[in-house]
């Protein structure tokens, strides 16, 4: 599906949330609810739920984009331009557990000066929910769920960067062997990736 592009004025925070959330609402249809955290110091979060066919739910960040991530060694952060995203999760059966977990890791470029990008882990230390058997994510390649933002320049685009949800052998994994090699051996094994109740994949073939 094709979408156009935010209009001329809409590098403004408020206005770059505005055209995020009708692009979500596009792709996935309308949420059946939301969580709104704030944490000291960070702009409000919120996290969306969308029930989508076949018993599944996407998660979606909604407020990280507001601003772009800075490079954390910048003495001043450019306050346009620079890599802006929002985070989506997929879980069959769904997992309201995940809503604080996100807006965390959302909130991380402006607590830690994180900038989130594909191939990097999120690790949050504790499992994703009571009994959870991961404890962290890849940060995926967007494009795939939802299509980009645009914004206009010097602004970029902003992206939706889909979370999987590893276990920590998975995640021990991937730091010696990198994210391409695990996210093979995954495809490799037919991993249900959207499984809230999957094993680590074998990791010794």
């Amino acid at each position: 599906m094709s979408h156009p592009a935010a209009s001329p004025d809409s590098s403004a925070p408020d206005a770059v949330l505005t055209a995020v959330e009708a692009r979500l609402i596009s792709t996935f249809g309308e949420p059946d609810g939301r969580a709104a955290v704030t944490f000291l110091g960070t702009d409000r979060i919120e996290v969306l739920r969308f029930p989508q066919a076949d018993g599944l739910f996407r998660y979606a960040t909604l407020g990280m984009s507001a601003a772009p991530m800075a490079d954390p060694t910048a003495v001043v952060a450019d306050p346009i331009a620079g890599p802006r995203a929002e985070l989506v999760v997929t879980i069959r059966g769904g997992r309201d557990e995940l809503l604080r977990p996100l807006a965390t890791l959302a909130a991380s470029p402006q607590v830690e000066g994180l900038i989130v990008a594909p191939g990097a882990s999120l690790d949050l230390g504790e499992p994703l929910w009571p009994g959870a058997p991961f404890t962290g994510f890849l940060v995926a390649e967007p494009g795939g769920l939802v299509e980009d933002l645009e914004l206009p320049e010097p602004a970029e685009p902003v992206r939706f960067l889909p979370l999987l949800p590893m276990t920590p052998n998975e995640a021990a994994h991937k730091r010696v062997h990198g994210a391409a090699e695990l996210q093979e051996r995954w495809l490799r094994h037919g991993t249900d990736l959207r499984d809230q109740a999957r094993r680590s994949v074998p990791l010794g073939d």
